[in-house]
């Protein structure tokens, strides 16, 4: 199972989500789009999901503190307890043995993160 996992800001456009995961390496294949649970509803994420066909995977916020990332933003630790909410997010929405296939990747008006992992969706 191929998960994007995505941390953005609240403002963030459906085009910067576009953006973000086109740089980290793109939809194909995609089963799902994941990110922290008080943002699944966000308008741009929901319009996202629909585009790709795909489900939106919401990750309780204590669940991702518990990922290892292999990008490290401080003041993301600080906030969720992980290095990358991009990166949690598809790790454990691609279930165990989840490898990352791409590290999170940043839109260039920086308000959404991007990353894609492989797992057994379990």
């Amino acid at each position: 199972m191929k998960v994007a996992g995505l941390g953005f800001r609240r403002t963030a456009t459906l085009a910067s989500l576009r953006e973000a995961l086109i740089a980290a390496g793109g939809c194909e294949g995609l089963a799902a789009v994941a990110t922290v649970s008080d943002k699944a509803e966000t308008a741009a994420l929901i319009s996202l999901a629909r585009e790709l066909n795909v489900p939106i995977k919401a990750v309780p916020a204590n669940v991702l503190a518990g990922a290892t990332t292999l990008t490290q933003s401080k003041l993301i630790r600080e906030k969720f307890g992980t290095g990358s909410v991009a990166e949690a997010a598809a790790l454990v929405a691609a279930g165990r043995r989840a490898r990352l296939l791409a590290t999170r990747a940043v839109s260039q008006d920086r308000t959404v993160t991007a990353a894609i992992a492989e797992g057994d969706g379990e």
